[in-house]
């Protein structure tokens, strides 16, 4: 096509490629605007996009510079913002029980999903991203601990696309469900936290509870984002450890800075921001705005990488034991609130 042969300057294609990933990330933010798809969210609608894009036109070639460039460096500064919605000393202060069901949660969703990859035979790259996109944050997780695990751009396009549908399916489930189960709304917002995928899904499900569930799920959803940061520490340990034990000298892996912009930016707006610098709730919704288009135009970006070919050799195992994980984990945390 014509499209791929234009040569563009180096800038052109730099500028262009980022240009294009938002570009799919607005039609994607259109798409979440029609009635059905609002449910499955700006995220998942762009990754979907970008995907199609693939397989009927190819990979932009041309704008590889700037596509990469928001695959990599807008993720990075995406997850860095996303710090900002860990309020530390509120986790700390009223979530030290939930942290405890927290953990729980997170090494049971990981190492279930191993195990049953295992069983599978599926790709244990991909089953590892969901296991921690399950018991986590959904997205935010994958996108944080794919570099420390040097999962392919591919593997990561395919774990989050998983994450967020399934996500949603699930939310929409549990909002269904509401009005017949015997839980009050405390115990339901536990259950929704607890077990529940993205904030965005545990702030969809939760608000049928009322206040005071959707108030506590988001806090026990925060504890699990908390525990993201001793995750990441614990598999570069041991990707290094593992390492050592290589005979290849090329598998040095360098420590992710930007898990150290998380940090910095949890704690700055945890013990900062709003105390010694106040700052607007308009303010708060600007970053939050701000970090989910950083975060869409990335995945884009991972979803021009993915092929549709190998996304059916490559996904569905993954896939079933990241519901058989998700299935038996919201079971066990109903009956456990």
């Amino acid at each position: 096509m014509a499209f791929y042969n234009k040569k563009f300057p180096a800038s052109g294609g730099w500028i262009g490629g980022v240009a294009f990933t938002f570009l799919i990330a607005f039609l994607g933010y259109l798409l979440a605007l029609i009635p059905g798809f609002s449910m499955v969210g700006q995220l998942a609608c762009a990754i979907i996009i970008a995907i199609i894009f693939r397989q009927l036109f190819g990979y932009p070639e041309q704008l590889r510079k700037g596509i990469r460039f928001s695959t990599k460096r807008l993720l990075r500064a995406a997850i860095i913002l996303y710090g900002l919605k860990l309020n530390i000393d509120i986790v700390l202060r009223d979530g030290l029980g939930l942290l405890v069901r927290d953990t729980g949660v997170i090494l049971f969703a990981i190492f279930l999903t191993i195990w049953l990859a295992k069983m599978l035979k599926a790709n244990s790259t991909i089953s590892l991203l969901l296991g921690v996109g399950t018991g986590v944050c959904g997205a935010a997780a994958i996108a944080a601990v794919a570099p420390i695990v040097k999962a392919k751009e591919e593997d990561t396009a395919i774990g989050v696309g998983i994450i967020a549908l399934m996500g949603t399916v699930f939310a929409i489930g549990y909002t269904i469900l509401r009005p017949f189960l015997p839980l009050t709304s405390e115990e339901y917002g536990i259950w929704v936290g607890s077990s529940l995928h993205e904030v965005a899904h545990v702030a969809l499900a939760g608000a049928p509870g009322g206040e005071s569930a959707l108030a506590i799920a988001l806090l026990a959803k925060l504890g699990r984002v908390f525990l993201l940061i001793p995750l990441c520490l614990i598999l570069i340990y041991l990707v290094k450890r593992k390492n050592r034990g290589s005979e290849q000298p090329d598998t040095k892996l360098e420590f992710p800075r930007f898990l150290v912009g998380f940090i910095i930016m949890s704690l700055l707006g945890s013990y900062v921001l709003g105390d010694s610098i106040p700052v607007s709730e308009e303010f708060m919704d600007i970053v939050s705005v701000i970090t989910t288009w950083l975060l869409t135009a990335a995945m884009v970006g991972l979803g021009l990488n993915v092929s549709l070919r190998d996304l059916r050799t490559k996904a569905l195992k993954p896939l079933i034991a990241m519901t058989i994980t998700s299935v038996l984990l919201s079971v066990i945390v109903y009956f456990t609130v």
